[in-house]
């Protein structure tokens, strides 16, 4: 796999500022809805001279929950790469250990959540066949289409499910990690098993329906952030860094696109990660709507095996 950035974006239609400002690794999925917009400032970028060609950046796209099946994940990663007018990924992820189904298919059993992204469809929650899916993905990767597999969304026990049947395994695991919610066991895990993590929700998705305010308002952060002349995204994104993995930030604004580059030449002190190493932990994407009675998670507990 080639290096992936230490800090990449997520795509959400920012086109040139991004570019412009030096980001190379843009994370998209074929649930965001922004892969043709990716596409469209990729050829725009090439035009413009602002990179030689599409091999200077790293992409990552991801199997929505729909498609979890052996035989639709070739077919979605292809509608991926027509999508974003690509020959091939950098990166593909599971998004998601389930799959979903249409109710109006003739699936009984309760709803998943019904969010912007569901166009107010009503699906159910079924389990995802690791192996055949996982091969699937390795047959990505063999006829080229990515250069690179990995997961999003798995815990430690998800993650030992697919490295034990595995003939390609995984590069990397996309997960949730900020102060907040630090995954020390996760990272452990999976970096102890030469598994790249990459850190979503930095900031803890301010201004999303899922996320909270609650990491840019911890009061220690703010403390740390004032005493260095930072900001207290900076901090949370050095604090990243530090713990050896990749970062996905999000952002529409080219400031603090700008300041989120700003975080390579300072780092925290020992007294500083101690301190935030004692942080409360709590999960913040719990995803309460893949639990339900009649499906494969009764609990939460069950859904994030026990890592909550």
């Amino acid at each position: 796999m080639a290096s992936i950035p230490d800090c990449g974006l997520r795509w959400s239609g920012q086109r040139m500022p991004a570019i412009k400002l030096g980001y190379r690794h843009f994370d998209t999925a074929s649930l965001y809805g922004s892969e043709p917009a990716l596409g469209e400032a990729i050829i725009e970028a090439v035009s413009l001279g602002l990179i030689k060609s599409r091999n200077e950046l790293f992409i990552t796209s991801k199997l929505w929950c729909t498609h979890g099946y052996a035989d639709l994940v070739l077919p979605a990663l292809k509608t991926s790469l027509q999508n974003l007018k690509l020959d091939y990924l950098d990166l593909y992820l599971i998004h998601w250990p389930i799959c979903l189904k249409e109710r109006s298919e003739g699936v009984s059993g309760d709803k998943f959540w019904q969010n912007v992204f569901s166009n107010n469809k009503e699906y159910v929650v079924l389990p995802m066949d690791l192996r055949s899916v996982w091969a699937a993905m390795e047959d990505c990767q063999r006829l080229g289409f990515t250069k690179s597999i990995g997961l999003s969304n798995f815990t430690c026990k998800k993650v030992a499910d697919i490295l034990s049947i595995a003939k390609i395994p995984p590069v990397v695991n996309q997960v949730e990690m900020n102060p907040l919610w630090q995954q020390k066991k996760l990272k452990d895990f999976c970096h102890g098993n030469g598994i790249l993590l990459s850190a979503f929700s930095p900031l803890g998705a301010v201004g999303t329906s899922w996320g909270s305010n609650r990491v840019m308002d911890c009061e220690l952060l703010k403390e740390i952030a004032k005493d260095k002349g930072k900001t207290v995204a900076q901090v949370c994104l050095r604090w990243a860094y530090e713990q050896g993995v990749s970062i996905i930030v999000k952002s529409f604004n080219a400031e603090r696109m700008k300041q989120n580059l700003e975080i390579f030449d300072w780092s925290l002190s020992e007294d500083e990660v101690k301190m935030m190493d004692q942080i409360p932990q709590n999960r913040g994407i719990r995803n309460e709507g893949f639990v339900s009675e009649e499906g494969p998670f009764k609990t939460l507990e069950e859904l994030w095996d026990g890592e909550i």
